[in-house]
């Protein structure tokens, strides 16, 4: 079992503080464990004075989640009541964030921690905290809700193949039955 170091999560917070800069953002950057307990925050200057507490807020929510904020969108749309709820459980730290910006840091198969990028757009966070794992190694496919094992892209491709099978055999069947 890895865990994510303070120097681990000390370079993913410098690297989203430059790459934020480079877009022209005053960002705030959060890692924490794959408990949710922090490792580290930091407020870039001129960042907005909530921007830490929500950085903080979306990294927990990737971490205690397991899945990136924005794969929780949907469900989150479909279930508000369970969402509004989670964040008033008594273990639960802090408030559950669906939403971009809200990654969860994995390694080798395993989640080990959870990023939170605010102060940008929805977009600009997510880029942000994208672009950084990817360029630190860390994977960033994660398995759909429901489905063991494979990453959501592969699940969709599974599926469209099944249809697609399905499709052709239905023709098949048909042209069959004609010619009969």
């Amino acid at each position: 079992m890895s865990s994510l170091t303070l120097d681990a999560a000390e370079e993913i917070v410098a690297a989203a503080l430059k790459r934020a800069q480079v877009l022209g953002k005053a960002v705030s950057v959060a890692v924490v464990d794959a408990g949710g307990f922090v490792i580290s925050v930091r407020r870039s200057d001129g960042a907005r004075p909530l921007t830490p507490d929500i950085a903080r807020a979306k990294a927990y929510t990737a971490a205690v989640m397991q899945r990136p904020g924005k794969m929780l969108k949907k469900w989150q749309e479909s279930q508000p009541v369970f969402f509004a709820q989670l964040s008033q459980l008594p273990g639960a730290a802090l408030p559950i964030m669906a939403t971009e910006g809200s990654v969860t840091i994995k390694r080798d198969g395993e989640i080990i921690g959870g990023l939170g990028i605010a102060g940008g757009t929805a977009d600009e966070d997510q880029q942000v905290a994208d672009d950084v794992l990817a360029s630190l190694g860390y994977e960033l496919e994660f398995a759909a809700w429901g489905v063991a094992g494979s990453p959501a892209g592969d699940s969709e491709k599974a599926q469209h193949s099944e249809k697609a099978q399905h499709s052709e055999k239905t023709q098949h069947a048909e042209k069959t039955e004609k010619g009969a």
